[in-house]
């Protein structure tokens, strides 16, 4: 490899630390997220920079960017768009929705219902919508950053386990800490920094540069051991449902973006480590009888993870 898409990847995390303060590991995961072709599920209190970043990744990548503040009485036309008879044509025509931009913020999404949020499925599975019957490819590259608010749940509906799954990666913002809300206080004084960020990728560098991530060195070693992790989830007795293939295959992309952004065209044990939980937390269903002694899917994994033999250093 020649360095471009590390050069992308850290235009792009340095762009984005311009609006973001001191959270320089969530950023990361995101443009991890953006270079590994995944979406991203943000659960967080409100007012830390959620709706920011999403604006923040938008603008560097100068995509298109669109916000939907999900409710209740929302339907799935209102996401998908509608086709609208035309009296002049006599024919009918379709009028696309939110979801046709590069950067989709589904803000809260736990507020809607779950009929509305499986309009969400196809699209961020298949990157396409179909509308009465008539199927349109979404805009490459295209991304789902959702939010919710895990504290209020009232008037608020659990996202399905189906749903969960095709989110690539979990991610916490967390509050400030107090040096970095003291730079969040004196940048925006006068205006928001997001009002003066640039552009800084091509949108035909990052399709390059995500076409390059897949080609980063797995071992069979790294293979095995990010498999023995996610079979362990499926067995360990606390467990009801755990990762999905398509979780091993989240884990095995996120790593090979990982390692670009360290400067590696292979993958090493530390990033797995590092992308476990904000991998595959989020996709374990736990017995009811683990969560009323109130086991988390969070110590679960750090249970396999202490349990799992590292592989050696000669990896690559």
């Amino acid at each position: 490899m020649d360095g471009f898409a590390q050069e992308v990847a850290r235009r792009l995390v340095e762009n984005i630390e311009r609006v973001i303060f001191g959270k320089r590991e969530a950023v990361e995961l995101a443009v991890i997220g953006l270079l590994a072709q995944g979406h991203l599920l943000i659960e967080d209190v409100p007012g830390v920079g959620k709706t920011m970043l999403a604006k923040a990744m938008a603008r560097s990548i100068g995509g298109t960017f669109r916000r939907i503040q999900f409710t209740p009485d929302m339907l799935p036309s209102d996401i998908t768009g509608v086709s609208i008879f035309n009296p002049g044509t006599r024919t009918f025509e379709f009028r696309p929705g939110p979801i046709m931009a590069n950067i989709v913020l589904a803000d809260e999404i736990n507020r809607a219902t779950p009929k509305t949020q499986a309009a969400l499925l196809e699209a961020m599975e298949e990157r396409q919508v179909s509308v009465d019957g008539v199927t349109y490819p979404l805009p490459q590259p295209f991304l789902v950053l959702a939010t919710q608010n895990p504290i209020e749940y009232e008037g608020t509906f659990p996202l399905p386990e189906a749903e969960l799954d095709r989110f690539m990666l979990r991610i916490r913002l967390g509050y400030p800490a107090r040096k970095d809300e003291l730079a969040i206080l004196e940048a925006q004084q006068f205006r928001h920094p997001i009002e003066t960020l640039d552009q800084v990728v091509r949108l035909e560098e990052l399709r390059r540069a995500q076409e390059e991530i897949r080609a980063v060195h797995v071992s069979a070693e790294i293979r095995g051991y990010l498999l023995e992790i996610v079979e362990r989830t499926r067995e360990h007795p606390d467990v009801y449902l755990g990762a999905s293939p398509r979780g091993t295959l989240a884990l095995f992309r996120t790593a090979q973006a990982r390692a670009v952004l360290r400067g590696r065209d292979y993958v090493i044990p530390d990033d797995i480590k590092a992308l476990v939980q904000p991998c595959l937390a989020h996709r374990l269903i736990l017995h009811p009888a683990a969560r009323m002694r109130e086991v988390t899917p969070e110590q679960v994994l750090e249970e396999i993870m202490n349990r799992v033999p590292v592989p050696g250093a000669a990896l690559a």
